[in-house]
């Protein structure tokens, strides 16, 4: 199994959903990094579960215990390991789907691939629950490129096909990123918040969830992060990015509206605007042959609707070796999109920082 990432932000993550705790190690943070855990706390309590009505009723405090690497605020230059316990799990809620596996979530992927050994409790390794050391390392991340002029944000573009007004792609301001940081639902158009909460409690009376989409952006990214191939701004934020449980498809700028667009719509005019070089329009998100040029990068993620519904499923049942039906008892978000928000800001942190470290002298002297 692969738990790691980076080649300079190293990460390794670690735990189940119904385990004692969840946590990941960090290699690379620079000494005397300021670690503000009050920061730290408030990203993590967007992502917590059981705050917001779309949430599932598990309610977990997400407070991070640092264990090793920060002294005094302050990283000491080794690695920084946190860990976040579990208390509130119903594990009993899961002892019948040990053979019955549920549809739409790794149960029988996960049980192939090992042996029948893996923890089926809440999605045990392949839960969601996992984002949260990921936002942890995020935090971090984005402390880092925020000393550096980088801010990030996102907002919920879509719940169950209720839009938000996208981002302006050519003009995303730092202030209306600071603007959405902190905001248990983030939007663009706050008139749309009532619609979309009407969306997901539908789903929810009618035992079903829904997806969505979230758009995420990140202003003041010098030109010239990334190179071309293996190591471009889009195939490494990917990477990250379909490691969140319930990504099934990422885009940037215009994204799979290119296949509708001729070159002379697609391409981004460049032009000297006080005595700055710009591009006039911002159809490929901030990222050309891979790195980063200089305007706003825009991501959309997209995240499949709740596997965990209540409405009696088809499955099968390994022991009994025979078709099944399975109602699946437990606690469930009806829609994962708002507390995923922060989950891929982080990422976005992290894919950054990774690619910034990858190019010492440039950018980070």
């Amino acid at each position: 199994m692969r738990g790691n990432f980076g080649e300079h932000f190293k990460l390794s993550i670690f735990g189940e959903s119904h385990g004692p705790g969840i946590g990941i190690v960090i290699d690379g943070i620079p000494a005397g990094t300021p670690i503000d855990e009050r920061k730290i706390a408030r990203y993590m309590e967007r992502r917590a579960p059981g705050r917001d009505p779309t949430a599932t009723a598990r309610k977990e405090a997400d407070r991070v215990e640092i264990l090793s690497g920060v002294l005094d605020g302050l990283a000491c230059g080794t690695p920084v390991c946190c860990f976040i316990r579990n208390t509130n799990t119903h594990s009993g809620d899961y002892k019948e789907l040990e053979k019955r596996m549920r549809p739409g979530h790794a149960d029988y992927a996960g049980y192939i691939k090992y042996d029948g050994f893996n923890d089926p409790r809440g999605g045990g390794h392949f839960s969601g629950r996992l984002t949260a050391p990921l936002v942890f390392a995020g935090s971090i991340a984005r402390s880092i490129l925020k000393a550096k002029g980088i801010w990030i944000g996102s907002h919920i573009l879509e719940v169950g096909g209720v839009r938000d007004t996208p981002f302006n792609a050519a003009e995303v301001s730092q202030e209306q990123l600071e603007q959405l940081e902190f905001t248990a639902f983030p939007l663009i158009d706050p008139s749309v918040e009532a619609v979309m909460r009407a969306r997901v409690d539908t789903a929810r009376s009618e035992l079903d969830s829904v997806g969505g989409c979230i758009e995420c952006a990140a202003v003041g990214v010098p030109v010239g992060i990334g190179s071309p191939f293996f190591g471009s701004v889009e195939s490494v934020f990917s990477s990250l990015a379909f490691s969140v449980p319930a990504v099934k498809a990422v885009e940037f700028g215009d994204g799979t509206r290119f296949s509708d667009l001729q070159g002379s719509q697609a391409n981004d005019p460049l032009a000297y605007r006080n005595r700055q070089i710009t591009c006039l329009t911002n159809h490929n998100g901030g990222i050309t042959g891979g790195i980063t040029n200089g305007m706003p990068l825009i991501t959309r993620v997209t995240i499949k609707p709740t596997p965990s519904i209540s409405r009696p499923q088809s499955t099968i049942d390994l022991d009994a070796e025979t078709d099944t039906t399975l109602e699946i008892k437990g606690r469930h978000d009806p829609c994962i999109v708002p507390r995923a928000a922060v989950v891929i800001e982080s990422v976005m942190a992290i894919t950054l920082l990774e690619l910034i470290m990858d190019d010492r002298t440039t950018h980070l002297n």
